[in-house]
C-alpha cells in the first residue's frame, strides 16, 4: 500500500506555492542577492531542483543513489556546491522549466514508494513520508529567502504541520551541529497553527516547554528569522537554550539571521 496522500498533496501544494514566487522575474530578479550570504535567486532555486532530483533518484533507484552518494568527495556541502554550478549558467526560462521537471519527478517517485519501505538518504535511510516532509522543510526555508528579498509576505497554511512535525521528531540536529551532547530531555511544544488550532507534542508533564506560533517555530527551525522577532516562548533552561540551536537541518548551523534583520 502506498503511503498516505496527504503529505504528497501538502508537497505538491508547497512547491506550487514556491514556483509562483519567481515565475514572474525579470533576468535581473534572478540575480539578486538572497539573504543567505552569497546566493542570488538562481542559487536558490537550482538548490532546490538538485536536492528533489536526488530525492527522486533515491526514491526510484536506490541502488543508482547509493552509488551516486558513495562517489562523493569532499562531504554533502561540497556536492551541493558543485551540483549547483551545473544549474547557474541556465537562463531564467530554462531553470524554472528544470526544476519544475525535476521537482514533478521527484514528487511523483515519493509517492510511488509504499509507506513501510525506506528511501536511502545523506546519513540514514527514511520512510518516503519523513523524506517528504524534509522537502517541506527546504521548499519554506529557501521560498522564504526568495520571499525576503522580492518583499514579499507568505501565506501560511496548516500545510506547515508536516514542517513542524519533522522539525519535532529532529530536534537535536542543533546539538549535533555545533558538536554538543544532546541532553537527556523530553520537550514540550504547544504550537498555534495558522489556522488557530493548537498543535502539541511531547510529554505534558514535560518542564522544558516551547510555546507560539507555528509559523514563527518553522521560521526559527529553518534559521530563517531570530528568535528575538518571533512568538515563541521557552520555559525551562535547557527550552531556552534549544531556541538558541534549534534547525531542522544536518550540516553546518550557519549564522542564522540577525535580530531586527527584516524589521
Amino acid at each position: 500500500m502506498n503511503q498516505p496522500p496527504d503529505v504528497i498533496g501538502a508537497l505538491t501544494a508547497e512547491a506550487e506555492e514556491f514556483d509562483s514566487l519567481f515565475a514572474g522575474l525579470t533576468d535581473e530578479q534572478w540575480a539578486l542577492p538572497t539573504p543567505a550570504p552569497g546566493w542570488t535567486v538562481t542559487h536558490q532555486v537550482g538548490h532546490l531542483a538538485f536536492i528533489f532530483r536526488i530525492a527522486g533518484l533515491a526514491a526510484a533507484d536506490p541502488a543508482a543513489f547509493t552509488a551516486m552518494t558513495a562517489s562523493l568527495t569532499g562531504g554533502l556541502d561540497a556536492a551541493v556546491n558543485s551540483a549547483l554550478a551545473d544549474y547557474l549558467n541556465d537562463p531564467p526560462e530554462a531553470l524554472l522549466a528544470r526544476w519544475r521537471a525535476e521537482r514533478d519527478a521527484g514528487i511523483k517517485a515519493l509517492a510511488a514508494v509504499p509507506a513501510d519501505r525506506l528511501v536511502p538518504w545523506l546519513v540514514n535511510p527514511l520512510p518516503p513520508a519523513v523524506l517528504a516532509c524534509a522537502g517541506m522543510m527546504e521548499l519554506f526555508a529557501h521560498g522564504q529567502d526568495i520571499a525576503d528579498t522580492l518583499g514579499v509576505t507568505r501565506e501560511r497554511t496548516d500545510r506547515i504541520r508536516f514542517l513542524v512535525g519533522f522539525a519535532v521528531r529532529v530536534w537535536d540536529f542543533g546539538y549535533q551541529a555545533r558538536g554538543l551532547a544532546t541532553p537527556d530531555v523530553e520537550f514540550r511544544f504547544e504550537l498555534t497553527a495558522p489556522s488557530g488550532a493548537l498543535w502539541t507534542f511531547g510529554p505534558e508533564d514535560s518542564a522544558q516547554r516551547i510555546t507560539g506560533s507555528a509559523a514563527d517555530f518553522c521560521l526559527v527551525v529553518t534559521q530563517r528569522r531570530h528568535r528575538d522577532d518571533l512568538d515563541l516562548r521557552a520555559e525551562g533552561a535547557e527550552a531556552d537554550r534549544w531556541l538558541d540551536l534549534a534547525q531542522a537541518y544536518r550540516g553546518p548551523a550557519g549564522q542564522g539571521r540577525e535580530p531586527g534583520q527584516f524589521g
